[in-house]
Formats: C-alpha cells, sequence, structure tokens
C-alpha cells in the first residue's frame, strides 16, 4: 500500500500508476527516496601531502605538486563527492617549497664550488712551497752534518723505516715521511742530484752530490693546483704555470 502525494489517500495497489480518490499521477510515491552518499577523501590529495613532507627531495617534491594538482582537479569535477582540497594545498605547497629550496641549494653550488676549488688550490701551492722550502733547508743542512754532499734522493732526507735506527746519513729525518714519499696535499715532489762526490763518508750506502734540483707539480694541473715550482741550492724557489719550472722561470714573488 502507497499513499498518494497529492490528497494523503491510501492507494491498495502498489502498481497503480494514478490516485483513484483524485486522479494524480503516483510515479513519485513509487519511486525510493534518494540516499547522500558521503564524500570521500581524494587519494591523491593525501598521496600529494605525503610526499610533499620530505620536502627537502627533488623528486618527491615535483610528485607531490603533480599529485596536488590532480587532486583538485578530481575534487572540482566530484560534484561534492570528493573532498581533501586542503591536503592537495598542503601538498603543493610542500612540494613548491621543496624545489625551491634545491633549486636554491644547486644555485649557492654553482657559485661556491669555484671558489672552494680554487682556494683549495691557493692552498695546495702554499704547501707546496712550504714543503720546497722544507726540502732545501733540510739538503742544506744534510750536506753540513754528514759530509756526503747534498743528499742522495728525497729517501736519505726522511726518518727511519718503522723500528729502525735513529737519524743517520741514510735517513736523516730532516722532512716528514709523506713528502721523502714524493706527494703532498695534491703535489708530487721530486729530487734529482747533480754532480755526485767522489765517494760516499763511512756509513752512507750512497754517494751524495754537489748540487741539486727538486720540482714540485701539481697531481692534476688547473684541479688540485694550477703552478708547478723549482728549488735549487741557491734557495730560490721559482715557478711556472704551463709546465715543469726550472732555473729560467721567475722566482716567487717576484
Amino acid at each position: 500500500m502507497i499513499t498518494c502525494p497529492n490528497c494523503s489517500s491510501p492507494v491498495a495497489d502498489d502498481r497503480a500508476a494514478f490516485c483513484p480518490h483524485c486522479g494524480r499521477p503516483l510515479a513519485a510515491a513509487a519511486a525510493p527516496p534518494t540516499v547522500p552518499q558521503p564524500a570521500k577523501i581524494s587519494g591523491k590529495a593525501i598521496a600529494s601531502l605525503v610526499c610533499g613532507i620530505p620536502f627537502f627531495g627533488f623528486f618527491t617534491a615535483i610528485a607531490a605538486i603533480v599529485l596536488g594538482h590532480l587532486a583538485k582537479r578530481d575534487i572540482r569535477r566530484s560534484g561534492g563527492r570528493l573532498k581533501g582540497d586542503g591536503l592537495a594545498t598542503a601538498g603543493l605547497v610542500l612540494g613548491y617549497g621543496g624545489v625551491a629550496i634545491v633549486v636554491l641549494i644547486l644555485i649557492i653550488a654553482f657559485i661556491a664550488i669555484p671558489y672552494l676549488l680554487r682556494a683549495r688550490m691557493l692552498a695546495n701551492e702554499a704547501s707546496a712551497i712550504g714543503s720546497l722550502r722544507a726540502i732545501s733547508i733540510a739538503a742544506t743542512t744534510y750536506a753540513a752534518t754528514y759530509n756526503n754532499g747534498f743528499p742522495p734522493s728525497l729517501a736519505a732526507l726522511g726518518p727511519p723505516s718503522a723500528g729502525g735506527n735513529a737519524a743517520s746519513c741514510n735517513h736523516a729525518n730532516l722532512i716528514g715521511r709523506s713528502l721523502a714519499e714524493g706527494q703532498v696535499a695534491g703535489y708530487f715532489f721530486s729530487y734529482t742530484g747533480r754532480q755526485p762526490v767522489a765517494t760516499e763518508q763511512p756509513g752512507c750506502s750512497r754517494p751524495g752530490f754537489r748540487s741539486y734540483t727538486a720540482h714540485a707539480d701539481p697531481v692534476t694541473r688547473g684541479r688540485t693546483g694550477h703552478r708547478s715550482f723549482f728549488v735549487d741550492p741557491s734557495g730560490v724557489i721559482r715557478y711556472d704555470a704551463t709546465r715543469p719550472a726550472t732555473t729560467d722561470d721567475p722566482p716567487i714573488g717576484g
């Protein structure tokens, strides 16, 4: 049994199209009532917020931006069936913020890295000059101490091997081990004796030299240092920016 929506009279036939009392159509009464469905939260809006939270990550920030815009589009077109516009907005804010931070970091790095590389090369060059001075002083001290001329090699100026004896003509312990092995702070060091003495002194395994040249060259020119350096018994350190320095090159500070 249904009730006529016009005259409120009961109608026994549920399938009747018209009210037998007032003659008005009964179709509206027969139609089941529409139950509104609750709006759902957009999954893309949630995903946008989740991707935006670690906003220092460039790719997650991009994902937050894309998902945020897609979520807002779906919410607008849903006719109220979707919600989560605030979540999508938060994801977009975090996403764009993350991209901005990454771009800022890249700009700072682009500006700062050349200066840092330049500073490191200048520090390496200063270290190389100091190391050549140390070699020059050590070679002069060696010649005065052991009466064997200038040392036969850089190793002869270095410390004894681990567990070895005290300083001697063969290991004078006048420079550090790294310098004696020929590499310090981005530079290679080489030593060449000239005009050997007639015979080595007692206790010396090799005769020394009447003169020498020592070079400091960057391991990678343009990255660990620009200039090469040179010193001989005069103690004057010379440099060249394109090739190994020689006695014909200008002195530093000149």
